[in-house]
């Protein structure tokens, strides 16, 4: 065996044992923690949803967020645009709920860093309650999700409660690879990162905290001019030694791109996201990456019998981890999708190489430049 190959197989074989780790994790994580109780004495609470544009599925998103069961809560939907084309559908949604329990915050706002941190300012000045929830606007959320997120915030040791996320309602081929980026990726590491305490993770797409503890570490304010600015928020709160609560409970996010296009600026930029959040365990994330190393490797011995059979192991592997842990979950859209998860590995790989390069992105046509710290700086509008 040559030393290129003997090269090849790390990342194969660190990847296959990877995704073996992150099912033995889920299988643990899920069952041992599903069983708690949410808490008796629910306080109130602001929900915040920035809103930018007219979503695929936005209305029953919001709908969902304005019809918790839970006794007192508001939920504060604001957008950045006045000709926003979701402002007439806010508006309705406000005058049916009423103004106890829905609330429109419309502001022009240009994004001049983080377009979602602005947005979400402007929404916080018009919240009444101390227990806030960020939720993003694709996010669906069950009945019980208030009580569920609020519940941990009783201990003043915790300092945020994050939710897991998955998506949902893929049904382009480029939409499902997307599906399978949050459920047979995001979904496992995150739950191994937190099983293992191998990272820090705050997931921005919903999670709760208390005004007081956003206030301590700086408000939202100071979080504007960062790329990641959910890491850096969970980053602050537990370096003041607070903790963080990850439940094994899950929303639903849609996914909703227009193009393959599309789909393939948003990998680059959420890699982009894991790289400026965590620059050293995003460059080792490589050598995880088993299928498309394993390809390498085939290829390198011109697909004989031995790097074949190396192929069809990785791939097996990553196949039916993705698929047990599917199950583990009753996430019968990745399983439908899962003959694609190959071929959203193979991208990944290029993706993460781009990734990698690339300083600057597009948020909603305006374009930004990466600077140390995973900090960004305007450029021009796109």
């Amino acid at each position: 065996m040559s030393l290129i190959e003997a090269l090849l197989l790390v990342p194969v074989v660190g990847g296959s044992l990877f995704y073996m780790a992150t099912q033995v994790a889920a299988s643990l994580f899920f069952p041992s923690e599903q069983g708690q109780a949410t808490n008796t004495n629910q306080p109130p609470v602001t929900m915040l949803k920035p809103i930018y544009g007219l979503e695929r599925n936005l209305e029953r998103n919001l709908r969902s967020a304005l019809s918790q069961d839970y006794p007192h809560y508001q939920v504060v939907m604001s957008v950045q645009r006045l000709d926003d084309p979701a402002l007439p559908l806010l508006r309705r949604l406000e005058q049916e709920y009423g103004p106890e329990r829905a609330t429109v915050v419309a502001v022009q706002s240009e994004p001049v860093v983080n377009g979602k941190v602005q947005n979400l300012e402007n929404g916080l000045s018009a919240a009444r309650h101390d227990i806030l929830v960020i939720s993003d606007s694709d996010v669906f959320t069950p009945a019980d999700y208030l009580a569920r997120i609020a519940a941990p915030l009783r201990d003043a040791d915790v300092g945020y409660v994050c939710t897991l996320y998955k998506g949902v309602d893929a049904r382009s081929w480029y939409e499902q690879l997307e599906l399978l980026t949050y459920n047979a990726e995001f979904i496992p590491s995150s739950v191994f990162a937190y099983r293992t305490g191998a990272s820090g993770l705050c997931l921005g797409a919903s999670v709760a905290l208390r005004r007081t503890t956003l206030e301590a570490v700086g408000g939202l304010a100071s979080l504007a001019d960062y790329l990641v600015e959910d890491y850096e928020l969970g980053r602050r709160i537990l370096e003041r030694g607070q903790r963080m609560v990850l439940l094994p409970y899950f929303v639903d996010l849609t996914v909703d791109l227009d193009s393959a296009k599309s789909w393939w600026r948003h990998q680059i930029y959420w890699d982009q996201n894991t790289r400026a959040a965590r620059p050293v365990g995003f460059a080792a994330s490589v050598l995880t990456r088993a299928v498309p190393f394993a390809l390498l490797y085939a290829a390198l011995r011109l697909f004989d019998p031995l790097g074949l059979l190396i192929l069809l192991a990785a791939i097996a592997v990553r196949l039916g981890t993705a698929a047990g842990n599917a199950l583990l979950l009753r996430d019968r859209a990745t399983l439908r999708a899962l003959w694609l998860l190959p071929l959203r590995d193979l991208a990944g790989l290029l993706f993460w190489v781009l990734a990698m390069g690339k300083r600057t992105f597009v948020w909603r046509g305006y374009e930004f430049e990466l600077a140390r710290g995973g900090r960004i700086v305007p450029r021009r509008s796109s």
